[in-house]
């Protein structure tokens, strides 16, 4: 591909890093924006990747990582800093003035928020602050949301540990469904919009699985995936939160999001599913089952 094709993404692990794979496979050039060089950078670098070292809420750094760039992915992890970072990304990429498209990391949850809903967690509100902000920037922005990721604690570790215990799928959902999305699949969607980005700017892609389930759905997914039966549990909110979630080690402000996710899938604010992968890839999402089955060593321990 030209030069002026070169694509800018942020992170090396977690999203970045995938994304980073799909474009590399493809030979389109790609710098990478870390903030410390470590086994991370190092495998980006592996694929063929321009690695430079800076720091999102720095403006400086963000102008240097996006010289000679036209199309750019942003997200970073779960972070109390996000709307910060998104601020110095808009501000310094509308100086730039030479963008083809961005693609922020957004999440559904910001379609069903307003200016003054209060329902959500301090993550959520961050990233619907920052899809103002980018916004009211003018550029090209691409808003992927998705749903909460299969990849997700309460999916993965969580769920393998209640697993390994017991056979259950031990979560504080109650009645309500969810359509949980593989971050494969995310990724995937975030390669194609960056490769070409045509008519996407200016759209907003809510990404979920193929389909909405309850959790004993869920956990009948999981029983065919692992070869073993997986019944669901449904755990009081508090008793979970104190008992499990605040027992994995995580950041408050990364735990505050996870619980406020709990309560939103109690409360049925999960239940939707869209085409949304497929409309932009070309490809269905991939079930639940498909995801536990490539991952069976890791929940049956």
């Amino acid at each position: 591909m030209a030069d002026h094709d070169l694509v800018l993404v942020t992170g090396a692990g977690g999203m970045g890093r995938l994304v980073t794979e799909r474009l590399r496979a493809q030979k389109v050039p790609v710098r990478v924006l870390v903030r410390r060089e470590d086994d991370r950078a190092a495998e980006v670098r592996a694929l063929g990747a321009e690695v430079v070292a800076g720091d999102l809420t720095r403006p400086e750094t963000v102008a240097a990582a996006l010289d000679g760039v036209r199309r750019t992915y942003f997200g970073l992890s779960v972070s109390p800093d996000h709307l910060l970072a998104a601020t110095v990304m808009a501000t310094v990429a509308k100086a730039h003035g030479e963008l083809d498209v961005l693609v922020d990391m957004s999440q559904m949850t910001v379609s069903q928020m307003t200016a003054t809903s209060t329902a959500e967690s301090h993550q959520q509100r961050l990233h619907w602050l920052a899809e103002q902000v980018l916004d009211w920037s003018g550029l090209p922005v691409v808003h992927v949301r998705p749903t909460t990721f299969l990849d997700n604690p309460l999916f993965t570790a969580l769920a393998a540990r209640s697993i390994r215990e017991n056979g259950t799928l031990a979560l504080p959902f109650g009645t309500g469904r969810t359509s949980p999305v593989a971050a494969d699949d995310v990724a995937q969607v975030v390669a194609t919009i960056l490769r070409d980005p045509g008519e996407h700017a200016g759209k907003v892609y809510e990404l979920t699985g193929p389909r909405a389930l309850d959790m004993t759905e869920v956990a009948q997914e999981f029983s065919k995936a692992l070869g073993r039966t997986v019944t669901y549990l449904d755990v009081p909110p508090q008793w979970w939160r104190t008992e499990v979630l605040a027992n994995a080690g995580l950041p408050r402000h990364t735990e505050q999001h996870i619980a406020t996710m709990a309560q939103l899938h109690r409360a049925n604010r999960y239940d939707r599913a869209t085409i949304d992968v497929e409309r932009v890839t070309g490809k269905r999402p991939l079930t639940v089952e498909e995801f536990v089955a490539v991952r069976r060593d890791f929940y049956l321990g």
